[in-house]
């Protein structure tokens, strides 16, 4: 008898993934149903490959990062619009505007400090390692941008899948 798992013939990572991504279209769609205003305390910290296929963005934003961008969306951003596939939005760069279109399937992390909740996903590519990168560098209200409690060290309220096999 062997202790290795066998293969699985249901892509239950690739189906656990999609139905985590659609929890962060369902906040955003709310969001947007609320006309872009967020409720209370509430602000999302969204990382996503800037590679990934249906990613838009400015080429200098693709340039300074090249592998994986984080926005805050919290005070200064407009426009949002969010449909089945991803959201646009758009936000401010040192004090250039710019329009975003992200795929769900690009995002790698949603967070919401404001209530210590935050989503991890797996690189669409398996063979992709993550990376470290810069602070979300969007404009944002003086003194905002990441404090600790977006990436508590316990992982309170973090989900994380992650299906790999046992060896």
């Amino acid at each position: 008898m062997s202790d290795d798992t066998p293969d699985s013939l249901i892509p239950y990572d690739e189906i656990v993934q999609e139905a985590l991504r659609a929890v962060v279209g369902r906040v955003l769609g709310e969001v947007e149903r609320q006309g872009g205003a967020l409720p209370g305390d509430h602000h999302f910290y969204i990382t996503f490959k800037t590679g990934a296929p249906g990613v838009d963005i400015r080429q200098d934003l693709r340039e300074r990062f090249p592998d994986e961008m984080t926005i805050v969306l919290q005070n200064k951003f407009w426009d949002l619009k969010v449909d089945e596939h991803g959201f646009s939005v758009g936000l401010s760069f040192n004090q250039r505007p710019a329009q975003l279109i992200i795929p769900f399937s690009a995002i790698t992390a949603f967070v919401d400090p404001a209530v210590d909740f935050g989503l991890q996903f797996q690189a669409a590519a398996s063979d992709v390692e993550p990376t470290d990168h810069d602070d979300p560098e969007n404009d944002g209200p003086e003194g905002a941008g990441p404090d600790g409690s977006a990436g508590a060290d316990d992982g309170s309220n973090v989900v994380t899948v992650d299906f790999g096999r046992k060896k």
